[in-house]
């Protein structure tokens, strides 16, 4: 009997042993493999997403460089404009909760490849209205487009026109206004840019905690601060293909450009802005492509993995074949998901670290998005330069430099392996520094542009502004049209609106070429060469207001690479204040605040107020009012830059006791708490602790789910 057990014993020991040798090295192949698939996965996840992030910033700086060309294309005002790009932010408000909290739980790389697609669809139905609307139309004297018609431009007499010219214009201008009157084309490109943002939605919530949650913490903020990086890329590409746009005639290959009297420097021309929406919906449907292929989860890091995530992941990865018998608890699972959504969203304001977080970015993200949304058209205006240049000069000095700041300021979080407060102390302290610099701005701003009867007399004296006077003694017997905008210079450097208030009375030549002579104006104030003949176009602004220029623009670059060095760790720190299983709602929480509070309603009172300043306003094809043609370049200056001091002052004092309120709370928890990276997933408060202990409980086998 006693041989027998120990035989038996023996043979037990065998039996197993053999199974712990071999799951053993199972154990150590599968965690080989585990890692190997954890690097190769990740990897292609950062290549797709830095894609994505290129393609959606090109679409959203190509519209921002386009608003000039838009608002002349439509004959709109800029507060309209600042309704068409809030569109966008509408658009991204209304599912951008659902996606951040639901789309956390769901296959999240599938789901923005789906916003990929729907970005292009929307890409694609704004650049529609140049396929459906009439040839543009500009305000034009009819002999600067017919060399074989001679009409002097001061008309004493209407009888001076031929009767076939009045015909032809009366026709031009009757079918305009029942073309005008059947359709606002304008409309399409608000809806498509509202589709474009909801297709945006998913990428930058569902994209981050991707990679946060399946890094290192210390990688983490590398690695997002690299997708940013690309992502700035985009906007470079988008202005120069601005700028490239803003070259070409907005018909061109429709027209025979020669018959065209303006050039890109006019304030009524317009370029090709729907040829860049094109290539950018292109860009989207390459972009949603790689999403279709990846796994909806990846292995964690050791760092992330607690022993009862490890454990389940396991028994997940082991047991996926599994998976298709679960539909029944998955829809139970989606209803508590349901009944955590309003618990979480209490938690996550009832942070009061968070909760000041957003305040202070609130007034931050008004002024950021009135600056750059009206950005170009201010450099326009102010400088005198045309929207080509200006795209071109954004897309090669400011954006670059912001793109180095991002990443070196990840790379900086990352190699000093910034804490809490040395995070926010290094973020807010770049962004004052950035706004000391910005306020040099009020001293670097150009003079007036010279208008007879709007900036200046026509002898050439300063006038008040709302004491125009656009008859004098010099053209007080043409019978000339207050509403049309057709200017001409002089070589006394005087633009006046029209060669008829100019009081020509001949003209040569045609097309761009067109010279108007013997105009009685340029007589009262006289020339060096005794010149009195003027040609089309707006004269430009002195060489003193082009070094300016210049000034601006290197003010612009040291202050946006500040501003953009602080940019990664202050967002690292809008996630780490938060319970690691609020991070996803937390940033979809963050950017609807934004959407909602700064993103829809900057662009819009940004653009009515600049409106304020306009000194001549074009006129459409109907009469109506157009597009703004010269502004009063002294109140745009103040309007501008007063709109994005004045919000950006008073963030700093909430910034300040944000900063105060995260050292009183980590300094608490020790200096490795507080300077080192690993404990800062750590809830603020009791409060926050408890409350998120009851929504991990009410969701922890969702949680566990998603390490499949």
């Amino acid at each position: 009997m006693e041989n027998s057990a120990k035989e038996n014993a023996q043979l037990f020991s065998k039996t197993t042993i053999l199974p712990i040798d071999r799951s053993s090295s199972k154990s150590e192949s599968s965690a080989s493999k585990e890692k190997q698939t954890c690097c190769g996965g990740i990897k292609i996840f950062l290549g797709a997403l830095s894609f994505v992030y290129f393609a959606k910033a090109l679409s959203g700086s190509y519209l921002k460089s386009t608003i000039t060309q838009i608002e002349r294309r439509f004959d709109i005002p800029s507060s309209l404009v600042g309704v068409i790009d809030g569109s966008f932010e509408i658009g991204n408000l209304l599912i951008i909760i659902l996606v951040s909290y639901f789309g956390a739980k769901l296959h999240r790389p599938k789901i923005i490849g789906v916003g990929c697609l729907i970005m292009s669809a929307g890409t694609f139905l704004i650049a529609m209205p140049q396929f459906f609307m009439g040839r543009y139309r500009y305000e034009i004297f009819s002999s600067s487009t017919n060399s074989t018609v001679s009409i002097s431009p001061c008309l004493q007499d209407k009888s001076q026109i031929p009767l076939s010219v009045l015909e032809r214009s009366q026709a031009k201008i009757n079918a305009g206004c029942e073309k005008e009157v059947g359709s606002s084309m304008w409309i399409y490109v608000l809806l498509g840019n509202l589709l474009r943002g909801i297709g945006e939605t998913p990428i930058q919530p569902l994209g981050i905690t991707y990679i946060d949650d399946y890094t290192s913490e210390e990688s983490a903020a590398f690695y997002i601060g690299c997708v940013q990086t690309v992502g700035i890329i985009g906007p470079i590409f988008g202005f120069l293909l601005g700028s490239l746009c803003a070259k070409l005639y907005v018909d061109i290959g429709f027209v025979d450009l020669d018959s065209i009297t303006i050039t890109h420097n006019d304030a009524r021309w317009a370029g090709a802005w729907w040829l860049g929406y094109l290539i950018a919906g292109v860009l989207s449907v390459l972009a949603a492509i790689p999403f279709w292929f990846l796994p909806k989860h990846l292995p964690r890091p050791e760092s992330r993995k607690d022993s009862s995530t490890s454990s389940e992941q396991s028994k997940f990865i082991i047991e996926d074949n599994r998976e298709h018998h679960r539909s029944y608890e998955q829809q139970v699972k989606i209803l508590e998901m349901v009944k955590d959504f309003l618990p979480s969203v209490k938690n996550l304001f009832g942070n009061p670290v968070y909760f000041l977080y957003l305040c202070a970015s609130i007034i931050q993200f008004n002024s950021l998005i009135g600056m750059v949304t009206y950005k170009p058209k201010y450099i326009e205006q102010q400088y005198g330069q045309s929207s080509s240049k200006t795209n071109f000069v954004i897309g090669v000095t400011a954006l670059p430099t912001v793109s180095i700041g991002i990443f070196l300021g990840g790379l900086i979080m990352k190699k000093y392996k910034m804490g809490m407060i040395g995070a926010t102390k290094f973020g807010f302290g770049m962004s004052l520094m950035a706004f000391l610099i910005t306020l040099s701005h009020f001293f670097v701003g150009c003079e007036n542009h010279v208008v007879a009867g709007l900036t200046v007399s026509y002898d050439g004296k300063p006038v008040a502004r709302h004491e125009t006077a656009l008859f004098s003694v010099c053209n007080s017997d043409c019978k000339c049209a207050t509403n049309q905008w057709d200017p001409v210079c002089g070589d006394n450097g005087i633009t006046y609106m029209s060669a008829c208030l100019a009081g020509c009375k001949t003209s040569t030549g045609h097309g761009k070429n067109t010279v108007f002579h013997n105009c009685s104006c340029m007589k009262i104030t006289g020339s060096q060469s005794g010149n009195t003949s003027v040609i089309l176009g707006q004269c430009p602004k002195s060489d003193d207001c082009s070094r300016k220029f210049i000034y601006y623009t290197v003010i612009q670059v040291i202050s946006a690479f500040f501003y953009s060095l602080g940019g990664t760790p202050l967002y690292i720190v809008m996630f780490r204040c938060v319970h690691a299983e609020l991070k996803s709602l937390a940033v979809g929480l963050y950017t609807l605040i934004m959407r909602a509070l700064a993103g829809i309603a900057a662009p819009i009172y940004f653009g009515a107020l600049i409106d304020r300043s306009c000194l001549k306003w074009g006129s459409g094809s109907c009469g109506q009012r157009g597009a703004c043609r010269i502004y009063d370049s002294d109140a745009y200056k103040y309007t501008y830059l007063g709109l994005i001091a004045g919000f950006r002052l008073p963030s700093y004092f909430l910034a300040f006791l944000f900063y105060t309120m995260v050292k009183k709370q980590y300094q608490a928890k020790g200096p490795k708490s507080t300077e080192n990276g690993g404990q800062e997933s750590v809830p603020m408060n009791k409060e926050t602790n408890s409350k998120s202990s009851e929504y991990l409980s009410s969701s922890s086998d969702v949680e566990k789910e998603s390490c499949i």
